[in-house]
């Protein structure tokens, strides 16, 4: 009776380590040296103001980077992250600013993005190219777009009821951090319990076993670079509605950024491997990075030479593990 209520005691706690991998305390245990060694450098680090502006700051990287890392488990890259961002905003914008109603507004902006993952996804699927390649290209298209239909000038004056829906707060919480940390439930939701899950977790890891086992392979690379191309939709809105314009040239290196935390938070450019809670880890830490560095006064050019060099860890990273699998 006694080894029955035991087990019965240690299978939440098992269930528990077993969700949250090792690779996952590893993100976690980096995010926690990362912020010691900011806090004992830099003064005030730890207010609640700078923590909650960390996360905040953090909160449109992690979308991206929640779209990029499903892309990544089946497989693919998606480079053309902040081009779809930008046209998605300059088309929500120019309708609000217009007098199109929010929703309407909003939702266009999705279908943008929706639209261009599909193309991606179209291509790289049945058309057989590279998703390095496909990507590349609908990144130049993408941003030409946004440019021609601006004529290369920003989109101002996007109305007050707008921005109050992105600028605003709950429980001291900022709304955009509630909504990406929805969208981060929802996603791990995706992968660990529906059956899309582990299409991407199979395509990515065995194309060819995936194809014998019957799994749509075409269908869940095109359902992943549409929820990509989504999903920087939303990131767009939230940067719109906080900055209250709208510029062709929004998300210049966002794909860094987005495949930079994925693969911080473990997931494999390989494909077949990756974690929606490390992903997060990584989108703080880089975020956490960047404010200690602009606290400390470190220019630009050096916080986006870290970033390099920790892609370049990660990917180390991941060879050994790899390797030693």
């Amino acid at each position: 009776m006694t080894d029955v209520t035991e087990h019965t005691a240690a299978r939440p706690r098992a269930e528990f380590l077993h969700r949250f991998s090792l690779r996952d305390a590893g993100t976690l245990i980096g995010l926690v040296v990362i912020l010691s060694v900011f806090g004992a450098l830099v003064p005030g680090f730890f207010a609640e103001r700078n923590l909650i502006n960390i996360l905040q700051q953090s909160s449109i990287n992690a979308c991206l980077a929640l779209g990029m890392t499903l892309v990544i488990i089946s497989g693919g890259i998606d480079l053309s992250v902040g081009p779809t961002a930008a046209l998605s905003a300059v088309i929500s914008a120019s309708m609000l600013v217009a007098g199109v109603p929010f929703p309407l507004a909003i939702a266009a902006g999705f279908a943008i993005g929706l639209v261009c993952g599909l193309l991606n996804g179209v291509l790289v699927a049945y058309v057989g190219l590279q998703p390095f390649i496909v990507t590349l290209g609908t990144l130049s298209t993408y941003r030409a777009l946004a440019l021609i239909y601006t004529g290369g000038n920003p989109v101002l004056g996007l109305p007050t009821g707008f921005r109050a829906i992105f600028n605003g707060s709950l429980f001291g919480l900022p709304l955009a951090v509630i909504i990406v940390a929805g969208v981060a439930l929802i996603a791990w939701i995706i992968l660990k319990k529906t059956p899309f899950g582990e299409y991407l977790l199979a395509v990515g890891g065995n194309e060819e076993a995936a194809y014998i086992a019957g799994v749509p392979i075409a269908r869940t690379k095109i359902a992943a670079y549409m929820i990509s191309g989504l999903l920087a939709a939303l990131a767009a809105q939230i940067l719109i509605g906080r900055l209250g314009a709208a510029e062709p040239i929004l998300g210049n290196l966002w794909e860094l950024d987005a495949i930079a935390a994925a693969a911080i938070g473990g997931a494999s450019l390989m494909g077949g491997k990756g974690s929606v809670v490390g992903t997060i880890l990584g989108a703080v830490i880089l975020g956490t990075m960047r404010n200690g560095l602009t606290l400390m006064n470190v220019q630009s050019f050096y916080q986006l030479l870290a970033t390099g060099l920790i892609i370049l860890a990660a990917m180390l990273i991941d060879r050994v593990t790899r390797g030693r699998g």
